[in-house]
């Protein structure tokens, strides 16, 4: 799962790319309604929480934008005005929650949960392979029903083939599921997480395969 935080705060918009990229997987921060549409533009977001004031606008201007994407991300905008007109005009935007400063990471954090849960009732929280289950809300991998710890970039990685399950996934799709934009990517990086993927998946008796496909990127299938 990837998050999108559009906040111009200097303080603020790295505690919440980092709260959010804790709790969900990958995220990014922009600071700008032209930064945060030029993110949206080359990478996909289940989540985009936004910021009300900033620079160049209102960031209602980006949530517009959002909803004429298919499918469209889960939203949650910022603000620290809390005039119920101003939470009616967000809502009726299409922000699917609204949050006003200050507030608690845990709110936060099961406020987005709750959006999210809304998301993925339609497309299917939880993937099945094999003897392997994923949920992607609560990024949770079973094997047999027993969950295993995976760490963060291999999460992201299985998750994005979980999700493309049959279909090559490119090398460039799995830097952008375990990457933000401000990390450097080693030319080896996404063939060690792999390796160390598969053998934490073997070690826990998985039957999923994760074929490498030359020159392209790889395959997972089950068995």
């Amino acid at each position: 799962m990837r998050v999108l935080v559009v906040e111009d705060d200097p303080q603020l918009g790295p505690w919440l790319r980092d709260t959010l990229g804790t709790a969900f997987g990958s995220s990014d921060m922009v600071t700008t309604l032209e930064e945060g549409r030029a993110a949206v533009a080359v990478r996909n977001f289940e989540l985009v929480v936004i910021d009300r004031g900033l620079p160049d606008g209102d960031g209602l201007a980006l949530l517009r934008d959002l909803k004429q994407q298919k499918p469209s991300p889960a939203t949650i905008v910022l603000t620290a005005l809390d005039d119920p007109i101003d939470i009616a005009r967000a809502l009726d935007e299409g922000a699917d929650d609204y949050v006003a400063k200050p507030f608690e990471p845990i709110e936060l954090v099961a406020r987005a949960k709750a959006v999210l849960r809304r998301l993925f009732l339609d497309r299917g929280a939880i993937v099945r392979i094999g003897n392997l289950s994923y949920d992607v809300l609560n990024r949770e991998v079973c094997i047999d029903h027993t969950p295993i710890v995976v760490p963060r970039r291999e999460l992201a990685i299985l998750e994005a083939m979980v999700r493309r399950i049959g279909r090559v996934v490119l090398r460039e799709t799995l830097e952008v599921a375990a990457y933000s934009f401000d990390d450097e990517i080693q030319s080896n990086a996404i063939e060690a997480h792999v390796s160390r993927l598969r053998r934490r998946l073997r070690a826990a008796n998985c039957k999923i395969v994760i074929k490498p496909v030359r020159g392209l990127g790889y395959l997972l299938s089950g068995e």
